[in-house]
């Protein structure tokens, strides 16, 4: 006797096809075996197997029983295995009808009590389904997380005995409805925030073209209010941006019942997070901060208390959108397009660059203190600026008359005018994303923005990804103007842009040098 039911693994966020095979055999002594490759999780499905049919009155034959997890040699872990294995045991001993299952693929963890407990990835293992023409079969709880994979047949069981009862028609399950699109509650209004108009403009900047921001400032500034009224100016979610953002958070465990959000994703770790916390990793190679922030924004709060090698491994994500993950036996990739905002303050003190303020320690403490950000890493950050401390004349101003609404407004426009562009841009959506011939054509400056950045190019030291980034930000500037073309304005504004890092002082000249000079 044997059975087959369709199931899948996950290699990052999406789903590989895995069939369940079963066969029974005689044996002088009952067995019952799990092989193909699977973690700690997976053999102790046999079980949880177990003592699930023993809660609803089944008995495992008195025979030789082997489950194989086709193909043998792709790693299985999680414990998402037990609902197609029972399935497919409950299918050659004859409990379901041989072909029940040929339309469904399951997906499911085992209670000892018979029940269907949930676990995570079930919208990208329901859009394998969709993908391969099958329904599917999930835990009552991932229906509504299910239901969002499309026009498909999907039962939601809250325990074993119900799918058996259904497939013998005595009960009929109702289809789940997808869960709700929430929305989120208000976002902070920039109208809080007072004074700081140049950190304002910059932030505009940055939502408009997708631009890594990096604010270095004194305690108090205003550094964090600022970056957590970035949401707020970003557009929603487009359709298939959801669903990508929707299957990382699906394969994490973050999707609160099947319960989707237009919102752009606002991640901000502490900075003692670790590498596999970051990058992702671990024992199942999870998704890590960067993919969580997929297509939204990684805030890093005192950025030079990150370890060094923690920020350097954002180096690479930061240019293909993407992370791999390395392990002995796999190589698992998580899409990771994310917007980098950081703020830090300009020395460990914190009171270098306040306004009358000077660091207790001099220049080298804020030398030594940036220095911990490695310069390939700043290099890819496109607008560094200076946050000043707020004085108590700002305080007592009255509410800007521009406020989130205001500027959102014109981010979405320049946005607009971007994802317009079509194929002269290459395919790219946002400035950001301009690279090669693309940006040539759609952010060549005039002549006199052309003179000015070779000049300041080679008067800043600027290296060639410094100059393309500067490029890019210029075009995001011309479309918040709504200008057609890039011009010698556009270029001024997004050098001014690029902070000064401070510099060593100059060495003591040795005392023969002085001797010399006096004679």
């Amino acid at each position: 006797m044997g059975a087959r039911v369709v199931t899948a693994a996950f290699e990052g966020a999406e789903a590989r096809r895995v069939d369940v095979q079963v066969q029974c055999a005689a044996a002088a002594q009952p067995v019952f075996a799990v092989v193909g490759l699977g973690d700690k999780a997976v053999s102790e499905a046999r079980e949880r197997v177990r003592a699930a049919f023993a809660a609803i009155g089944l008995a495992l034959p008195q025979s030789r029983v082997i489950v194989n997890l086709a193909p043998a040699d792709l790693p299985k872990e999680g414990s998402h295995y037990d609902v197609p294995i029972a399935l497919a045991v409950m299918s050659a001993l004859g409990v379901i009808p041989q072909d029940a299952l040929d339309g469904f693929a399951a997906f499911g963890e085992l209670s000892l009590d018979g029940t269907l407990a949930p676990v995570s990835g079930a919208l990208p293992a329901a859009m394998l389904a969709n993908e391969e023409g099958l329904g599917f079969i999930c835990p009552t709880a991932c229906g509504p997380e299910a239901a969002w994979a499309g026009d498909m047949e999907i039962l939601a069981p809250a325990s074993l005995i119900q799918i058996v009862n259904h497939f013998k028609g005595t009960q009929v399950l109702s289809p789940p409805a997808p869960g709700p699109l929430r929305e989120d509650g208000p976002v902070p209004d920039l109208r809080e925030v007072r004074g700081q108009e140049a950190a304002k403009r910059a932030l505009e900047i940055a939502a408009a073209g997708g631009h890594n921001l990096l604010m270095v400032g004194p305690p108090g500034a205003g550094k964090s209010m600022l970056a957590a009224r970035l949401p707020g100016l970003l557009p929603p979610l487009s359709a298939r941006e959801l669903l990508d953002v929707s299957m990382i958070h699906s394969v994490a465990g973050l999707l609160d019942k099947g319960a989707l959000s237009r919102s752009r994703p606002f991640r901000e770790p502490h900075h003692g997070a670790s590498m596999a916390a970051m990058v992702g990793g671990g024992v199942r190679a999870k998704p890590g901060e960067i993919s969580l922030a997929h297509r939204g924004v990684l805030f890093l709060d005192e950025l030079p208390e990150f370890s060094p090698q923690v920020l350097d491994s954002l180096r690479q994500p930061l240019e293909t959108g993407e992370v791999s993950v390395a392990r002995a036996n796999a190589h698992v990739r998580y899409p990771a397009r994310f917007q980098l905002v950081a703020a830090m303050n300009p020395c460990r003190c914190g009171d270098g660059g306040a306004s009358g303020v000077s660091c207790r320690r001099g220049p080298r403490c804020a030398i030594d203190y940036q220095a911990r950000i490695s310069g390939p890493l700043m290099d890819r950050i496109d607008l560094q600026i200076d946050v000043p401390a707020v004085t108590p004349a700002d305080l007592a101003l009255p509410p800007p008359a521009e406020g989130t609404a205001e500027v959102a407004a014109r981010v979405a426009a320049a946005r607009a005018m971007q994802e317009g562009r079509g194929a002269d841009a290459g395919g790219a959506r946002t400035n950001v994303e301009l690279s090669g011939e693309a940006l040539d054509r759609c952010a060549a400056p005039d002549e006199a923005g052309r003179t000015l950045l070779i000049k300041a190019a080679e008067t800043l030291g600027l290296t060639a990804r410094a100059y393309h980034r500067t490029l890019r930000v210029a075009r995001t500037i011309a479309d918040l103007d709504g200008a057609p073309s890039v011009r010698r304005v556009h270029i001024a504004e997004a050098l001014s842009h690029r902070r000064v890092p401070p510099h060593a002082p100059a060495a003591p000249a040795p005392a023969s040098n002085l001797r010399t000079r006096a004679r």
